[in-house]
């Protein structure tokens, strides 16, 4: 029996169709591993829970996941990226989805608790909420022999499990996905750093000519500088590291302090993973020119500005 709460399953036949254009651009996760797993089992009796995007690139991974023999749980760890097409014909595949476009905070941990109250064995986390909500309110799960391993996927999930684990406070084996090279290398730099870039483009806004400023000038951030680049404009990057700083200049990039870039900038796209980048104060939102777009590359909606009312 599927547990499940989508915004409309009436869309699962579109979401099929997301998903196989999806695997046939995945043929390693979707057709090799896939077919191995059906064969071997090797997650037979195993409970996995996925806090991650629900995509139709996610959907794939789920379905896999399923066909080693995986009880699968998936929630949304972004309350705008859920495809919810896809989330409904997931559920019909047999995964447990508690996703939906749009949800509050409160539906945000709701969903999250309905998959930790699986008692999942293995845990898969986009940002560490799953994982650290765990900790916070499941500690006979998280004390349990019963997780056998975790995994996280992004820059700013990594490091808080990092800083938990310097306090001594991390109680799960932890293998942090954005380590890895094919991760950090190709999905950051190229993959993430095309998609903010994407999200834009689609609202219609020519980029040549436009004044773009990337704060920051890691994987990221240096694949958002790339395309944008790409597309014709006029790149400013700001990074308080010198030797990131130096190497945005060596790639030909306009290099200033964040204060000087922001009075032309048409465009401003963030990716530090630090709090209140472009407006500690009201002073400099108010300098900001009209129509200025800003666009945030991050786990959380703490990057851009502090408490402002606009």
């Amino acid at each position: 029996m599927v547990n499940y709460k989508v915004a409309d399953e009436s869309l699962a036949e579109k979401g099929k169709e997301a998903l196989y254009i999806a695997e046939s651009k995945m043929p390693v996760t979707a057709k090799v591993i896939r077919e191995r797993f059906q064969k071997e089992k090797p997650l037979k009796d195993i409970t996995v829970a996925g806090c991650l995007h629900v995509t139709k690139e996610t959907g794939n991974l789920a379905l896999t996941l399923k066909a080693g023999g995986a009880e699968v749980y998936l929630c949304g760890s972004n309350p705008l990226s859920t495809q919810d097409d896809v989330a409904a014909a997931l559920i019909k595949e047999g995964i447990n989805v508690f996703a939906w476009h749009g949800n509050t905070d409160e539906e945000f941990y709701w969903c999250i608790r309905k998959c930790l109250d699986a008692k999942p064995n293995i845990l898969i986390d986009d940002g560490g909420d799953m994982i650290v909500t765990a900790h916070q309110e499941y500690e006979n799960l998280i004390n349990s022999d019963n997780i056998l391993a975790c995994q996280e996927e992004t820059t700013t999930g990594v490091k808080r499990f990092r800083a938990m684990d310097k306090q001594g406070v991390l109680k799960v084996p932890l293998f942090p996905v954005n380590d890895a090279r094919c991760k950090n290398q190709f999905d950051n730099e190229l993959g993430t750093g095309q998609g903010i870039v994407s999200a834009i483009y689609g609202m219609h806004v020519l980029f040549a000519g436009k004044n773009v400023v990337i704060a920051g000038y890691g994987h990221c951030s240096s694949g958002m500088a790339l395309r944008a680049r790409g597309l014709g404009a006029n790149v400013i990057v700001t990074e308080v590291d010198p030797i990131k700083a130096l190497q945005a200049k060596f790639s030909g990039y306009q290099v200033m302090p964040i204060e000087k870039a922001l009075q032309d900038a048409d465009i401003i796209l963030t990716a530090t993973g630090c709090k209140h980048v472009i407006a500690p104060r009201k002073e400099v939102f108010d300098k900001l020119k009209e129509g200025v777009i800003l666009g945030n590359l991050g786990h959380f909606d703490i990057e851009n500005f502090a408490h402002i009312s606009c």
